[in-house]
């Protein structure tokens, strides 16, 4: 018998390892594919909010932002859809929050790497819906996506920007609904048709659930249109917005005292020149509002204490101007008070620091505000004796630690009542709603986002607060150090906006409401009954999958 030639097995060899080469390149290459799915995501969830591209962003492209991770989730097993979720997580933030690197290099790494861990553990649970309810998955992903954004704004960590809701802040028709939902019915819209498009393709067979969307979005319409009234007849308030483009933080990083003083002459000059001229601009105005830490020196502290004779020069100026003002001023300002309980530091005279707002009448302070959800690392760590060291060093890290307040403060007027939600905290719908509740008939917002030097951060942050107008029925005003200084009236219209990073004031009338909406009364329901709707599915999933395994064991011979 003939031996096979010495070549022929080589050849045989050579083929089978071509052959794991190819498998390898495509496994490489659909990898690639998934990878460019999974950062087209990130991309397309980036542009559905205001971004440097598109100052106020693409509202259209939410409606299907999610199609690109749908499809890579939909080949991949639980734990390669974690690690998805993550690189998702950490490319949509990092695009989303690009402004975050001006304020510290790592808030730029510490906010994708807290959207990398949720991101993870949403895609896992998203890979689990398909598994558990093979035949409506989609729609148990579509609730899981809702009660996660309702869930990212909760606690220490609530963080409100990315919700997809507030991408559609211009498009006022379909966001009136946010007066009986909160922003969420309004994610629930525009999130779902990623979801079934998805699976449409999947099984290539129309569903009743597109009907039922359809009919939601046709009433939503119907309501908003509806809603949208004209507030020409309605009582108004009048009042002055200063915006002195300043971070009134920069002064107090000078490197020396007298310069420290000098530019907060300087912001104080700017900031009464700008009021004059506004005042002068209109006689009957009703109220005067400086942004968020618009003085740094602390007035009350300074004037109770007179802790150093430069600083309370600064302040004296200040109430001396006040003190020749007939209409009332409200200014931001660090609210120093002495209290040993909570600091019992005597080195530092036991001094607490409160971000706040505070009414002067005839150059009294006649009431304050002070900030009670502060922001997270940079303004409050709650846990400095479990990471004491971490605790150090945020200190060192440029934060501006304040204590929370306890007292949701109502300002009252001669002709109407007002709230001042702090910075951050307009971006939350619970927060401007027990402040209405309360009795406030407009919602004063004061910030500073001056140190992101970017027109994308403050229109993000203006996205949410059309939001706070429509939930409520009230109207909004806001003043900040760069931007967007404006007004919004009750059905989340912007009557008049400042020019970012300008020195400039705004005389702006709004309308007075008094009526509470449904979401005023009942608050944030939509997203309690998404998050409770998918533990319920989750649990009754993982039950019905449990007992058919149990089944088909004992079925076994």
């Amino acid at each position: 018998m003939m031996k096979p030639l010495n070549n022929q097995l080589p050849q045989t060899t050579q083929t089978r390892t071509f052959g794991t080469h190819t498998n390898k390149r495509e496994k490489i290459f659909l990898t690639l594919i998934d990878l460019g799915l999974i950062l087209l995501a990130a991309v397309l969830f980036t542009v559905s909010f205001p971004n440097p591209i598109f100052a106020h962003g693409l509202p259209f492209v939410a409606w299907f932002a999610f199609i690109p991770f749908l499809i890579v989730i939909n080949k991949y097993d639980i734990l390669a859809c974690a690690g998805w979720g993550a690189i998702y997580g950490f490319a949509s933030y990092s695009l989303f929050n690009y402004w975050m690197g001006n304020f510290h290099p790592l808030a730029a790494i510490i906010t994708p790497s807290v959207f990398l861990i949720y991101l993870a553990a949403v895609f896992a649970l998203l890979k689990l819906a398909v598994k558990i309810f093979p035949n409506h998955g989609y729609i148990l992903q579509w609730l899981i996506w809702i009660a996660y954004e309702y869930l990212r704004t909760q606690g220490f960590l609530g963080y409100s920007y990315g919700v997809i809701g507030y991408s559609q802040w211009r498009v006022l028709p379909i966001i009136q609904i946010a007066s009986l939902t909160g922003v969420w019915g309004v994610s629930a819209l525009v999130a779902f048709p990623s979801f079934y498009i998805v699976k449409m393709f999947a099984v290539k067979k129309f569903s009743i659930t597109a009907i039922i969307w359809l009919c939601a979005i046709i009433a939503a319409l119907i309501f908003g249109f509806i809603n949208m009234k004209d507030y020409s007849d309605f009582p108004a308030a009048r009042i002055a917005l200063i915006q002195h483009n300043t971070d009134p933080w920069e002064a107090s990083r000078s490197p020396q005292p007298w310069q420290k003083i000098e530019a907060y002459q300087k912001d104080l000059s700017k900031l009464i020149r700008l009021s004059d001229e506004a005042i002068a601009g209109n006689e009957d105005t009703q109220l005067v509002v400086w942004p968020e830490t618009a003085i740094i020196p602390r007035i009350y502290w300074h004037t109770r204490y007179r802790e150093t004779q430069e600083a309370w020069i600064v302040v004296r100026d200040l109430m001396e101007y006040l003190s020749k003002q007939e209409i009332p001023f409200l200014i931001g300002n660090d609210d120093g008070r002495m209290d040993a309980a909570k600091n019992p530091n005597a080195q530092e005279r036991h001094r607490v620091d409160y971000n706040a707002a505070m009414l002067f009448e005839n150059g009294v302070n006649t009431a304050v505000y002070r900030k009670m959800h502060l922001v997270p690392f940079t303004e409050h760590f709650p846990y400095k004796k479990i990471f004491p060291r971490f605790y150090e060093w945020l200190e060192t890290q440029d934060t501006h630690f304040w204590e929370k307040g306890e007292e949701e403060t109502i300002f009252k007027l001669q002709d109407f009542s007002f709230a001042a939600p702090i910075c951050f905290e307009d971006t939350f719908g619970y927060i401007s709603r027990k402040f209405v509740k309360r009795g406030a008939d407009v919602i004063v917002n004061m910030s500073n986002d001056a140190w992101s030097k970017s027109l994308s951060a403050q229109n993000q942050h203006l996205s949410m607060a059309v939001f706070r107008a429509i939930e409520n029925s009230r109207s909004m005003v806001r003043s900040t150090a760069s931007g967007q200084t404006c007004a919004i009236d009750p059905s989340g219209r912007l009557l008049s906006v400042a020019p970012p990073f300008a020195e400039v004031w705004l005389n702006i009338t709004v309308p007075l409401l008094r009526t509470n909406t449904f979401y005023t009364s009942n608050g944030d329901f939509a997203g309690v009954f998404f998050t409770a709707a998918v533990i319920v599915l989750l649990l009754f999933g993982a039950a019905r999958c449990i007992m058919r395994k149990l089944r088909s064991r004992g079925k076994t011979p």
